[in-house]
């Protein structure tokens, strides 16, 4: 399968993942073949970018959690989320207060029980690899964000050699790490578009408010409230809210930095569309010892798959083809199956880019030109047959 934006989806194509909708209810179910009028439903159900099966691309990603704890998860943290605009809005009503605190406390337990499953299934798992993007609802994009930050941390925190109570810290804080938005409006959350200088200003403030509402209700660790505070700190002192630098900034809020900021970059938010990968990884790497803590974003960088299997690229000669295989100490040199067009014939050829070092990949397709696409002589052939 591949990700692509969905105005890019075609008739014919198979949907390769459920989508759910706000209430996690399943929208759609993975197989089903795809339609305009289903993509319109789909972009109007706040989601521009989905997992397609079709002639070039048909194979399977596996998330590094299970898809019951994932959800678990999110349904979680939306419901501390819902909590807490309750909480705010009760006044004096002490009776209520006190209802609905002892429920935020229910739900920080449940919080907690979540952050050792997530962490076992982490550790239980062999050579984790970050090769799939998680399709996020912009309705529901902040809870959704939330989960995959932890899990993206928890792999950046077990390559940097975490303990197990410091890996149960980081996916806590991770999944906390925006309840400050709670306190934000939801016209500037949910803004489609570009935010204001003062609604940026207004958004900066969930760092500060996050921090104050975790210490002042829950018996939680430090690291836990300071990866709310400082997860947009920047190591060079240009981040917020304080402008802390280098070792100022929590060991674990410098692994969620990382992690907020790429999630962000590949996911379509209220206030841009996503941006491939490659670049997002791109981005961090360029950003080490300025923005990012530089040792950890080396480990990120080893376990960030920017090509997974099945992505359609093309290469700096021109050609362009499909990742057959990734090597994770090298996950910018896969090997890729080009096909070229003859006059009569077709021909293959998989190019190992470790040992063809004059070519690079340019970056992602997700439409391919017309020359490009093989036709045997009086048959229409598909690109999966003829790569078998």
């Amino acid at each position: 399968m591949r990700l692509i934006p969905t105005r890019f989806v075609k008739d014919g194509m198979y949907l390769a993942q459920n989508l759910n909708d706000i209430n996690n209810r399943v929208l759609l179910q993975k197989g089903v073949e795809l339609t305009q009028n289903l993509v319109k439903k789909i972009e109007e159900n706040g989601i521009y970018s989905i997992y397609i099966n079709d002639e070039y691309s048909d194979g399977e990603i596996e998330d590094v959690i299970s898809p019951r704890l994932r959800n678990t998860a999110i349904k979680t943290i939306k419901d501390t989320f819902d909590h807490l605009n309750k909480y705010m809005n009760q006044g004096n009503n002490t009776v209520k207060v006190k209802r609905l605190k002892e429920t935020g406390e229910k739900n920080i337990e449940s919080l907690n029980k979540i952050s050792k499953e997530i962490v076992e299934e982490i550790l239980a798992s062999n050579n984790l690899l970050v090769n799939l993007v998680d399709i996020k609802n912009i309705d529901n994009y902040t809870y959704q964000h939330s989960v995959n930050v932890a899990v993206l941390s928890l792999i950046l925190g077990v390559e940097a050699g975490l303990n197990k109570n410091e890996l149960y810290d980081l996916c806590i804080g991770a999944m906390l790490h925006d309840i400050g938005k709670a306190f934000i409006s939801k016209e500037i959350l949910l803004k489609r578009g570009a935010l204001t200088e003062e609604e940026l200003k207004i958004i900066r403030e969930h760092a500060k408010k996050g921090y104050d509402y975790l210490k002042e209700n829950y018996a939680l660790s430090a690291n836990i409230k300071l990866i709310a505070y400082q997860h947009h700190e920047k190591v060079d002192g240009s981040g917020y809210p304080n402008g802390y630098k280098g070792d100022k900034v929590n060991k674990l809020a410098k692994i969620v930095a990382i992690t907020n900021a790429y999630d962000a970059m590949v996911s379509d938010t209220p206030y841009k569309p996503a941006v491939p990968p490659n670049e997002a990884l791109e981005f961090i790497m360029g950003s080490a010892g300025r923005y990012f803590d530089f040792q950890m974003v080396k480990l990120f960088a080893k376990k960030v798959i920017p090509y997974p299997v099945g992505s359609m690229v093309k290469l700096s000669n021109g050609d362009i083809g499909v990742v057959e295989e990734v090597k994770s100490e090298f996950p910018l040199r896969p090997k890729v199956k080009v096909v070229r067009q003859k006059a009569v014939t077709v021909e293959m050829e998989t190019i190992d880019l470790m040992k063809e070092t004059n070519l690079v990949i340019e970056g992602l397709m997700y439409e391919v030109p017309n020359a490009c696409v093989p036709r045997q002589m009086g048959e229409k052939n598909s690109f999966k047959k003829v790569i078998g």
